[in-house]
């Protein structure tokens, strides 16, 4: 739904949730402002033929962040080999590795001038290390072009593979994200092809390595707020170091739909119990998304930012 106020359109997303006779709550209202910083990015972005994640997974905060020169790069190509039941990004049969993709995201990253860069990824199973040389390139290549740029790296699960996730967490990326997104009763369901405790052990081994972990939960897809609880217990048992918790929003009718709305004071309780567990930070709310306010997230590199 879009509505013209000032010369400024305030996106209202329907997400195909038709089939209901419920209206989205109040507070899901985004401001759409294709400024200059907006055009640089998408230009910068075709120029280097780069995917983001905030495009192929519809994110509502694209505006947003755009405007402030944050965006999450989506390397590997744009074709996943898994079909997550809520996630927008394209199902098949990926393009061949793109070898130099990892110096254009560089590049690109130098041409934003960007302070914390977010890296995440399709699945690409049907690679041995299920991609993690380009993410440990991708990295070795910011560093080289933006020593200054802190990197967030937000990874697949990898298939459980433990080399893979040490070739990234050898980088020393700034911070290793991995998303959960459900609770383990929901997990066959709706990640099918992931499994949670391979997430959460891949969370725990990497901060056995050293790295600044973060992980990720998407509400309202049917789980119980107690449900919700235990993850958070079981990311802190792994050691994890930040969290994010957003509602989940049904990108197109063949997707899961939504089966319930937190209220705004929802979230602020989350992220309440979420301190109180010891998380050094929780970002919580309705549009709250992985990438969401990262840069506040990481630690100053090298006293830049």
């Amino acid at each position: 739904m879009l509505d013209r106020i000032d010369n400024v359109m305030t996106f209202i997303p329907t997400n195909e949730i038709r089939n209901s006779s419920r209206r989205l709550p109040p507070w899901f209202k985004v401001t759409i402002r294709q400024g200059p910083d907006y055009q640089d990015i998408r230009r910068i972005m075709d120029t280097l033929s780069l995917h983001t994640i905030c495009e192929e997974a519809r994110c509502p905060n694209v505006w947003e962040c755009w405007n402030n020169r944050t965006a999450t790069f989506l390397i590997l190509g744009d074709i996943c080999t898994r079909r997550c039941h809520y996630c927008a990004v394209t199902t098949g049969r990926p393009l061949e590795l793109d070898r130099e993709e990892p110096f254009r995201v560089a590049r690109a990253v130098e041409a934003l001038g960007l302070r914390h860069a977010v890296i995440t990824s399709v699945n690409r199973d049907e690679l041995v290390d299920g991609g993690a040389w380009v993410f440990a390139e991708t990295i070795r290549q910011i560093r080289r072009l933006s020593p200054a740029c802190a990197v967030e790296v937000l990874v697949p699960d990898f298939e459980g593979n433990e080399e893979a996730l040490a070739t990234v967490v050898a980088e020393q990326p700034d911070i290793l994200n991995h998303n959960i997104e459900t609770v383990p009763r929901l997990f066959p369901s709706i990640r099918p092809q992931g499994k949670y405790g391979r997430s959460i052990e891949l969370l725990g081994r990497a901060r056995r390595l050293g790295a600044m972990t973060k992980s990720g939960l998407i509400v309202g897809m049917g789980e119980t707020i107690d449900e919700v609880r235990e993850v958070m217990r079981d990311l802190r048992s792994a050691g994890c170091d930040i969290l994010t918790v957003g509602q989940y929003l049904q990108p197109t009718k063949e997707h899961l739909p939504v089966v319930r709305f937190y209220h705004p004071r929802e979230f602020s309780e989350v992220k309440a119990e979420g301190l109180a567990l010891g998380f050094k930070h929780v970002e919580s709310g309705p549009l709250v998304r992985s990438s969401y306010h990262a840069e506040q997230q990481a630690a100053p590199r090298h006293g830049s930012h």
